[in-house]
């Protein structure tokens, strides 16, 4: 459960601001979608997430031309974005994150802990103990944090009793390219609903690279965002939600392209550190994608590197404008000498 949430204020204008709970959000640029003013920067939701970078997932840019219309906080499917008018929140049925209807449990409940236990974000509770009046059932409580709930329906789904109602942000579309996509689980890691997976294949038998789950997709697009090598198309086609006004939202969302993630990143070397192993240059999503047999002993040919290279026996970053910043290359590095590190929005 969330408790003692940050909150900055992104922008002010007359008696009203824009406020923005890190916590809350998903990285999915939603919201980036929307502004009209192309305001909002979303970027480095992989290496946030894989917790190699201490930062939020969303920036603004140039607060002062921000015209505070609230576009960007109705679109929001989990309440990380809000709208204040004289100090209080609007939360009229505008807005989809108040428009949705919270997940909830009924008298139904068995208190047995499945929802629990599959919840992706954490946000249900079960207290549970055997009846004291001689029967053989449980009793206690489910509470669900309706303020982290995204809505993805995994509750609903193992419920035995059909006990858990869950109404979806949005309908959608997912595609992947399966010749682009070099697996290197970024996508996996981001989803908040634990939509996106990898098959276990048997001996001899061929998976596709990464698996969708429809079922429990919001179709956010956080993992579109967080692709480092642009291998994943995400497209809402419905918002599902009884919001006012609609169509407004609509017209901003439904079947555009998620918007490219800000490179909002760089990434530094230590040489002295590097041991020139090269594994780093074989994982690098973008490596690979440029020189299919990279990771099949073409590591000593150092020539045409896209993204990270050795020279003399040590890292080399080559192009810092083609990182995706999901930071594979940091999690393998056995010495710490590559990172990732924050810089300003341009």
């Amino acid at each position: 459960m969330q408790e003692d949430m940050r909150l900055s204020v992104f922008a002010e204008k007359k008696d009203k601001q824009l406020i923005y709970s890190p916590e809350k959000c998903i990285g999915c640029g939603t919201c980036v979608q929307a502004c009209p003013k192309g305001n909002l920067a979303v970027g480095a939701v992989g290496a946030i997430t894989r917790g190699l970078l201490d930062a939020d997932f969303l920036e603004m840019k140039e607060s002062e031309s921000c015209l505070v219309c609230g576009i960007c906080a109705k679109v929001c499917p989990t309440g990380a974005l809000e709208m204040k008018q004289e100090g209080k929140t609007l939360t009229d049925m505008s807005y989809l994150f108040r428009a949705m209807k919270p997940t909830s449990v009924n008298e139904n409940c068995v208190h047995c802990g499945l929802c629990e236990d599959i919840c992706p974000q954490g946000c249900i509770e079960v207290t549970r103990e055997i009846s004291a009046d001689g029967k053989l059932k449980l009793v206690g409580k489910t509470n669900i944090d309706t303020e982290c709930c995204v809505h993805c329906g995994w509750c609903a789904e193992v419920c035995p009793v059909n006990a858990i109602s869950v109404e979806k942000p949005f309908e959608g579309s997912w595609t992947r390219d399966e010749d682009i996509c070099q697996t290197c689980h970024t996508c996996v890691e981001v989803c908040p609903a634990n939509a996106i997976f990898n098959k276990k294949a048997k001996p001899g038998e061929q998976v596709e690279k990464i698996s969708h789950r429809p079922d429990a997709c919001i179709y956010c697009g956080a993992c579109a965002v967080a692709c480092p090598v642009d291998a994943i198309d995400v497209r809402k086609t419905a918002v599902l939600p009884s919001v006012e006004k609609k169509g407004v939202l609509e017209k901003k969302l439904l079947e555009a392209p998620v918007q490219p993630a800000q490179l909002r990143t760089c990434l530094e070397t230590d040489e002295a550190a590097c041991l020139g192993c090269g594994n780093c240059v074989i994982v690098c999503p973008v490596n690979a994608l440029s020189d299919r047999e990279l990771a099949a002993g073409h590591l000593n040919n150092m020539d045409e590197k896209a993204l990270l290279g050795v020279k003399n026996g040590r890292i080399s970053v080559i192009d810092q404008d083609r990182c995706g910043a999901d930071g594979t290359c940091v999690l393998i590095c056995p010495v710490d000498a590559i990172r990732l590190v924050k810089k300003e929005v341009e």
